[in-house]
């Protein structure tokens, strides 16, 4: 008789589980795209963006409809970005910084790879967190992230590595720059070296001083070309597959392709501007969708070390580089 009776409360509680269940999809799905709209505002900076992406995942929000896009989404943007490369002043500029700016390339991948064995790292954060030191932060993350298949989870954690230090930087430099007399050139040549993204290294070369900002803005322009080399040879020693077929990064070849486009189809700069725009945007997109499709609990998995691994290689190229710049 009870189970007479309980019978229909049971099948009304499961029509509002139901019910609940769908509307609680709907307003993820017109959350994300609120948050998504909000990442194409001028001010949203790649650092909020990854921010939100978070708190999405803190709150656990979540829709596997627009994160399986991410890897896409990182690829389109690094192509769309080569339309707003400067060929001429690239080749110019890297006669002075090349011999520099390969120095540095080299020695801190070598280095992070070393540290991150001592720290016991995982290996695929430990290249991202390399790379993003190395080459150009965030920009270097998104671009060797698919040529190694890392996870969001892996590419959350070395991305906010990156952006903390990023962040660090920006406002410290300048007032060591001063502390030590270092000219405009030493310092614009310090900064596009040791400081991970482009505009970090703007913002702390422009509160230097104009000649500062010209140099940094052009070797970090030559920085962050190594993307290339460093994601082809990613390619060949990242073999994936049981039958040790290699998955071949096309967007790299795009990515050279816009800047060659840019360069010798000069009447079409308006449009240029503009895909260089929606790559930066798309680039504030996937840092959001990357962020809010990682899990907590795994990136406590990548423990402390990480965040020591990525301290300790910034820390060594930092004053690596301002010695040599500086008393060299």
């Amino acid at each position: 008789m009870f189970w007479l009776y309980s019978k229909p409360i049971f099948v009304v509680l499961l029509i509002i589980k139901q019910r609940t269940m769908k509307l609680s999809g709907i307003a993820s799905h017109f959350l994300y795209i609120t948050a998504l709209l909000v990442c194409f505002l001028p001010f949203v900076t790649p650092v909020m963006a990854l921010s939100l992406g978070l708190v999405f995942s803190v709150l656990n929000i979540h829709q596997t409809f627009y994160t399986k896009y991410t890897s896409l989404t990182l690829q389109v943007a690094i192509v769309l970005m080569g339309f707003g490369m400067n060929l001429t002043q690239v080749i110019e500029t890297s006669k002075t910084g090349f011999s520099l700016t390969a120095g540095s390339v080299i020695l801190t991948l070598t280095v992070g790879l070393l540290l991150g064995r001592l720290f016991k790292v995982d290996g695929k954060i430990t290249m991202l967190i390399a790379a993003g030191t190395a080459i150009c932060g965030g920009s270097a993350i998104a671009a060797v992230s698919p040529v190694i298949q890392a996870k969001n989870n892996q590419i959350s954690f070395a991305l906010m590595v990156v952006f903390v230090l990023n962040a660090f930087a920006l406002f410290t430099f300048p007032v060591i720059g001063h502390w030590f007399n270092m000219s405009q050139h030493a310092f614009g040549l310090w900064s596009a070296i040791a400081i991970h993204d482009t505009s970090s290294v703007v913002g702390a070369a422009a509160t230097y001083g104009n000649e500062a900002l010209e140099i940094a803005t052009t070797v970090k322009l030559t920085r962050a070309l190594w993307i290339i080399p460093v994601s082809l040879v990613l390619m060949v020693v990242s073999k994936k597959g049981a039958a040790g077929k290699v998955k071949i990064p096309w967007f790299i070849g795009l990515f050279v392709l816009a800047i060659l486009v840019s360069h010798y189809l000069p009447m079409f700069e308006m449009v240029y501007s503009a895909a260089n725009l929606v790559g930066h945007k798309g680039m504030v997109v996937a840092l959001f969708l990357i962020g809010s499709s990682i899990s907590m609990s795994e990136v406590k998995k990548a423990g402390v070390s990480s965040f020591i691994l990525g301290i300790t290689l910034w820390i060594s190229i930092s004053v690596v580089s301002f010695v040599v710049i500086q008393y060299c």
